[in-house]
């Protein structure tokens, strides 16, 4: 059974990190703990937090290591006082409930060309990347922190990018991932076929409808559908049908590896 995510609320903004399209900052939250928050006021909107949080828990539920996930809350008053007016304005249309992000002090971003891995875990990681669609995982933007030196995960909210239109979803939901190809990993990942039989039973039918059951309500604001309940069932539904088809997306990744070395 997945555990619930803890919520805690916002208390102080402490630095903005301008690497990410969605704006995310550290904050401060009243448990006393730094969080990396991820707003929904941001350009991409919930459809992000939704990203962030369907892959974060899918990773570690395949026994990856990602930060602990929290909802954020950020109350209407907050961020007044803030002086940068596009700070403000993020804030302002952030209130309520937002997506944190442990914040791992004194992590150090994975370096390729420092950082060993094996090959297993690079197999694992490519895998995961191409079932949720995820492009960016790549050498000018690894997305992975080295933390007490072990490798953690971070930044999912660009994959499921089908989600911005959910136009051919299920097409999509059935198509290789060709941006694999520059994933920073896929050169270490000489175990795809043998993890594709190891992940597949860890994402069973039951754990995808868990994970998307986590999704709040008003995150699901998709015009395109007629309910929370219809909008949550198509993300069941592509992740099942992407998982039950895995081999699409494996081959292109073994092809983009064979022609990578």
């Amino acid at each position: 059974m997945l555990t619930a995510l803890r919520s805690v609320n916002v208390t102080r903004y402490v630095t903005p990190l301008r690497e990410g399209g969605s704006m995310p900052a550290i904050a401060e939250a009243d448990d006393g703990f730094l969080y990396v928050i991820k707003f929904r006021g941001a350009g991409q909107g919930p459809r992000a937090l939704i990203a962030e949080l369907i892959g974060g828990e899918i990773a570690r539920t395949l026994g990856l290591n990602v930060p602990e996930l929290v909802f954020a809350t950020l109350d209407e008053a907050f961020g007044r006082t803030e002086a940068d007016e596009e700070i403000q304005d993020l804030l302002k249309f952030s209130v309520g409930l937002n997506l944190g992000l442990h914040y791992l002090s004194g992590s150090i971003t994975y370096d390729p060309a420092v950082n060993s891995i094996d090959d297993h875990l690079a197999s694992k990681i490519v895998w995961l990347d191409a079932l949720l669609m995820n492009m960016d995982r790549t050498c000018r933007n690894t997305n992975m922190l080295i933390w007490h030196k072990e490798l953690w995960l971070i930044d999912h909210g660009a994959s499921l990018y089908f989600h911005h239109s959910w136009q051919n979803w299920e097409e999509q939901a059935e198509k290789p991932f060709t941006l694999i190809k520059d994933h920073v990993l896929l050169a270490h990942a000489t175990q795809l076929e043998l993890v594709d039989k190891q992940l597949k039973t860890l994402l069973s039918g039951e754990r995808i409808k868990e994970i998307v059951s986590l999704i709040p309500d008003e995150w699901l604001e998709d015009t395109t559908f007629q309910s929370t309940e219809e909008h949550r069932n198509a993300y069941i539904s592509f992740l099942e049908r992407r998982i039950n088809k895995s081999e699409i997306f494996v081959n292109e990744a073994l092809n983009a590896r064979e022609i990578l070395i």
